[in-house]
């Protein structure tokens, strides 16, 4: 697959429910799934062949209803997590269920079109409430799963069938969470919530325990966050605001790098997992936007100080690696546009087998397979 050229999958429904392979990094495999009101909704399993720069597709039937999300297991490689909501009489209601792909993902002879999961687990939440934002796998227990349900983080220990609840918002007629990330560190005992303007992290040993805040984080609804999986107490942040923030919780008072590129809400943010100065954001907008963040990352150069509040502008493409004396290390700001979707772009993950490609989703169904240019990839390595 060419840097300049990307891979366009197109899905026969609306779609807003992405996931990339977590558990193997072998092949480069994300996960799709459709949002239709007819109950024939689907789950795409897409490879890319990197010899052929060709995609292979498995289509699985997912009949339980409209898929709001999607997460891939960190320890199972056939283990996702699907957020989907059914019709129950004339009440629209949520489940999260998870689902098991078969160990062999050839269509055997004269299976129907589509393929059947080998197990589906559906979680008990009901609880708890009707509105299920995610369901996210704990990044080292296997066993241990969280659920935002309306205003309360449920959590799941499937060895033992027991769930318990670890936060809740107790405040009448106020916002529900929005989203919620487990912590890569701290021993896997934090999960960071999104709540309305505000950013708060529970200690799930403690319920209703609040280890750090971070109130009116945007001014308006934050949607999406993520861990930087390299620099320990940094996360990134973005919200209807169309800015895109990285915050060090240590101090909760003010970003250490923001960014306003986007023109509408911003949908999801992510971390690249191995460059950490690389910052990936879609919106609604219809946009995919590629951001270094490079001087709060954990590569940053020592000498190297300055906020990356907006120092560093937009990179010229044909910049290349040029090197004047030290190293030249690449600046902060906005790298690349893609602007291939037509419609909001609700989702963008990385590859967890090659670190320079990514995949993003569009309400109109189309996934498109990018990667990141040639000449940033060049600077960062040499």
């Amino acid at each position: 697959m060419e840097e300049n050229n990307s891979l366009v999958y197109g899905l026969e429904f609306q779609a807003r429910a992405l996931a990339s392979q977590q558990a193997e990094s072998n092949d480069v495999r994300f996960f799709v799934a459709t949002q239709s009101l007819k109950p024939n909704n689907q789950l795409h399993v897409v490879d890319l062949n990197e010899d052929s720069s060709a995609l292979q597709s498995r289509i699985f039937a997912h009949p339980y209803g409209e898929v709001w999300r999607l997460a891939a297991s960190a320890h199972d490689p056939r283990l996702l997590a699907s957020c989907y909501s059914l019709l129950k009489g004339t009440q629209v209601t949520m489940q999260t269920a998870l689902l098991t792909l078969p160990e062999s993902l050839e269509p055997k002879d004269g299976e129907q079109e589509f393929l059947a999961f080998e197990q589906v687990e559906t979680l008990a939440t009901d609880a708890y409430g009707a509105e299920i934002r995610t369901t996210e796998f704990h990044p080292t227990d296997a066993n241990q799963l969280a659920c935002v349900v309306d205003g309360k983080v449920v959590l799941f220990a499937r060895a033992e069938a027991a769930t318990r609840v670890v936060a809740e918002i107790n405040a009448k007629n106020v916002p529900k969470f929005t989203t919620g990330r487990w912590s890569h560190f701290h021993q896997g005992n934090q999960f960071i919530t999104l709540h309305d303007c505000s950013v708060r992290s529970y200690d799930v040993r403690d319920p209703n325990h609040v280890v750090w805040c971070i109130d009116e984080a945007h001014s308006q609804l934050v949607r999406d966050l993520d861990c930087n999986p390299n620099k320990q107490c940094h996360i990134v942040t973005g919200g209807d605001d169309g800015v895109l923030k990285v915050w060090d919780f240590r101090n909760t008072k003010e970003h250490v790098f923001a960014r306003s590129d986007h023109h509408h809400w911003i949908w999801s943010v992510r971390f690249n997992t191995y460059h950490d100065q690389l910052i990936l954001s879609s919106g609604s907008d219809g946009k995919v936007l590629l951001t270094c963040a490079g001087s709060v990352s954990s590569e940053a150069p020592e000498a190297g100080t300055g906020d990356g509040g907006g120092s560093g502008g937009a990179v010229e493409q044909g910049v290349g690696g040029a090197v004047e004396g030290p190293r030249e290390h690449l600046a902060d700001g906005l790298l690349q546009t893609f602007d291939q979707h037509e419609d909001s772009v609700y989702g963008v993950e990385w590859s967890t087998a090659d670190p320079w490609m990514f995949a993003s989703l569009s309400y109109d169904g189309r996934m498109i397979i990018s990667k990141v240019p040639k000449q940033y990839k060049y600077q960062i390595l040499l």
